[in-house]
């Protein structure tokens, strides 16, 4: 694996050679700072207290002490947030049981582009390190992003495009080591401007070993090994960017570049190779005289590629070429109304090459009109939105030719007009209390993989097959054939209601919500295996695995996995609790819950435990510690051929030292994570039976910031 340090590197020379100015520093959680800061996710501007939906927001500390090698494990502690866990290398955000096609993964407002919507083994391409705030949007977020946002959004905001004006240079620089796998990693981010003109570049490295874990990997394994194989990472990544910036326009543009080699858990001499290069612009007018008040124009590009490379040989190479623009004008307020309406644009052009191939290049593209209005009256703020889209997908079916023993299966061009709407009200009480109702309107297109997918997928460990098709059986041989009957777009009617208590030093917010879905799409385990090109039932396998005797008929083997749809309901609830006890003393407390039932009876496939938790936090002097303690529900509410997963608990602590040097803000910390190296299997993974959760690990760091 390479080991490529420079961008880094000079960028580290540069923060040490200029001047440094210095920034304050909260030591505990401001509990007026959800009163401030602002969801940036949203063209309409307001604060988390505003929004008739749920929302949280990772900043300053909080975001600090997140921190991980994945975006979902960064984000795995937010109250209806979890892991998809593919080990320690690739997990992405799950929001009230909902992930993959219907999470949208956005980087400062534009998608970013990858392919891990595709797969739990792809990388989310966007890095935690270099971060300033996350938001999490929870439930149906398609107004703005699309109906690929029907379970929520995810926006990474950093500085890489300019929206201030500043004299001289300020940033931050941050190394950490962690024992569990010898994983090292440094970032850091620079921000100088002059005049109208403003700059910045930021870059990390991260490198690790394999992980060590608490027990044997696999699940029946005794005696086994107690480091996960094939989980090292070394992956790297560098940021430019500019803008000009005055009082009345802001025309910025940066360029960014990421390299990651990643094992994948379970798949012996198997890792990925990614690279992608990222432009991303945008243009502001504001403060325009007339009717439109201020105009906004997103764009970006994206060339990413990834291979799956088993040994020396190249397995399957993911290929994503994407454009997307977005153009907003914010409007004079109309009999007290005032709000946004737009337009986006999004072109992907996704391809997978090679033998193990499991979706065929497929073009998308995608057209959409948007209208956000609100309007207050007395102590209600009411909000109300509508989006309409237009998607293609342009399917190459010479991908097929072959698959099915012959050359007829041939797919027309799939259109979908997704429409949506919402309507939502926050009640202000009175100052400390409020009480907000949201309901969502959501049609979601199927991506082209829920479609069309027929091959295996190494990563995940199954053979799929799209809901383009369908298993036939002629007394007991399978055969795959394909459907007349088209896949659908899946309805969301959602219904959140949330109440929100914000004091001096109280703060409380609690969340439930009922999320009825038509033509859900999931992911059915059948109970069929292909071994040798053939389906064969999961105990004609098992009876040729024990005659054979040996493990090279069991690798061959994959479970055969059909997309299907069906109704669904999904409903549940999060609560968090943040209490000053006084100056020195704070307490968090969690709670969050999604069941999911199909309309059969049965349980939507992978959904994440009932979980809570509890931290406590106390500060002397320039000293804060941190005791956490969070509990995973075993999860025994699961769908046909899917197994059982035990809960557990996990402890950790840690104890920051903050030094005031000055120009130079600086924070030296040490943290313990799985304290008592407690056996953790993620239900939601699809390698929960072979990639348990890291043991014990001790990390130091080191932040600076000026």
């Amino acid at each position: 694996m390479k080991n490529n340090y420079s961008p880094l590197v000079l960028a580290l020379l540069t923060a040490m050679s200029s001047t440094a100015y210095a920034a304050d520093k909260n030591l505990q959680k401001d509990e007026t700072d959800i009163e401030r800061v602002l969801i940036t996710a949203s063209p309409i501007k307001r604060t988390v207290l505003e929004s008739s939906t749920p929302v949280t927001i990772l900043s300053g500390e909080e975001l600090d002490q997140n921190q991980a090698a994945t975006l979902g494990d960064t984000l795995k502690n937010v109250p209806g947030v979890h892991s998809s866990y593919f080990g320690p290398v690739a997990s992405s955000p799950i929001i009230r049981g909902l992930d993959g096609p219907r999470v949208k993964v956005v980087q400062n407002g534009l998608g970013a582009s990858d392919a891990s919507r595709v797969g739990p083994d792809h990388q989310v391409s966007t890095e935690t390190s270099t971060a300033t705030q996350i938001e999490v949007l929870r439930g149906p977020a398609t107004l703005i992003y699309g109906s690929g946002a029907i379970g929520g959004v995810v926006n990474v905001v950093d500085n890489r495009l300019p929206s201030q004006r500043q004299e001289g240079v300020s940033g931050e620089v941050f190394a950490q080591y962690d024992n569990v796998a010898d994983a090292k990693t440094v970032s850091t981010d620079l921000n100088a401007g002059s005049g109208d003109f403003a700059f910045h570049v930021d870059g990390y490295t991260r490198k690790t070993d394999d992980y060590k874990i608490p027990v044997p990997a696999n699940i029946d394994e005794e005696g086994g090994s107690t480091t996960l194989a094939n989980s090292d990472i070394d992956a790297s990544g560098y940021n430019f960017g500019a803008g000009w910036i005055t009082d009345d326009t802001r025309v910025a543009f940066s360029y960014g570049h990421m390299d990651s080699e990643y094992g994948l858990p379970g798949e012996e001499g198997v890792f990925i190779k990614l690279n992608q290069d990222r432009y991303q612009g945008v243009v502001d007018w504001n403060n325009l005289d007339g009717f439109i008040k201020a105009v906004h124009w997103q764009n970006a590009y994206t060339d990413y590629e990834h291979s799956e490379i088993e040994g020396v040989e190249i397995g399957t190479t993911f290929k994503n070429e994407s454009i997307e623009s977005r153009l907003w004008a914010e409007h004079a307020p109309v009999y007290g109304w005032k709000g946004v309406a737009g337009l986006h644009y999004n072109k992907s052009d996704f391809e997978a090459i090679g033998e193990e191939a499991f979706t065929p290049p497929t073009k998308t593209d995608s057209i959409a009109a948007f209208l956000m209005e609100e309007k207050e009256v007395g102590p209600l703020l009411w909000q109300f939105g509508a989006r309409v889209e237009q998607l293609t997908h342009d399917v190459n079916n010479d991908f097929f030719t072959g698959l099915s023993g012959s050359n007829s299966v041939s797919f027309d061009n799939k259109d979908y007009t997704a429409v949506s709407g919402s309507a939502g009200v926050v009640w202000s009480i009175d100052d400390r209390n409020s009480l907000a109702f949201n309901y969502a309107y959501s049609q979601r297109a199927p991506s082209a993989s829920e479609i069309y997918a027929y091959g295996p997928h190494i990563g995940s460990g199954t053979y799929e097959i799209g809901g383009g098709f369908e298993l036939d059986d002629d007394n007991g041989q399978y055969n795959v054939v394909q459907t007349d009957e088209s896949v659908e777009k899946e309805i969301s009617n959602n219904i959140d209601i949330t109440y929100r208590y914000n004091a001096d030093t109280w703060n409380v917010s609690v969340s439930v919500f009922n999320n009825e879905v038509d033509n859900y799409i999931f992911e059915d385990f059948t109970d069929l295996v292909i071994s040798d090109g053939a389906f064969i039932t999961s105990a004609d396998f098992e009876d040729q695995v024990a005659i054979s005797g040996g493990s090279d008929e069991e690798s061959d083997g994959l479970p055969v996995v059909l997309f299907s749809q069906q109704n669904a309901r999904l409903y549940g609830y999060e609560a968090q609790v943040d209490w000053h006890l006084n100056d020195d003393w704070r307490l968090e407390v969690f709670t969050d819950y999604t069941r999911a039932k199909l309309d059969s009876g049965g349980n939507v496939p992978r959904m994440p435990p009932m979980r809570f938790g509890s931290s406590v936090h106390y500060e002397y002097g320039n000293w804060h510690t941190e005791v956490e303690v969070i509990r995973n529900a075993k999860q025994d509410k699961v769908a046909e051929n899917e197994t059982q997963t035990d809960g557990y608990t996990m402890l950790s602590a840690s104890a920051n030292y903050y030094l005031d040097l000055g120009d130079v803000d600086m924070t030296i910390y040490i943290k313990g994570d799985n304290l008592t190296d407690q056996e953790g299997r993620v239900h939601s993974s699809y390698l929960k039976d072979e990639a348990p959760l890291p043991g014990r690990s001790v990390s130091l760091g080191i932040r600076a910031r000026f």
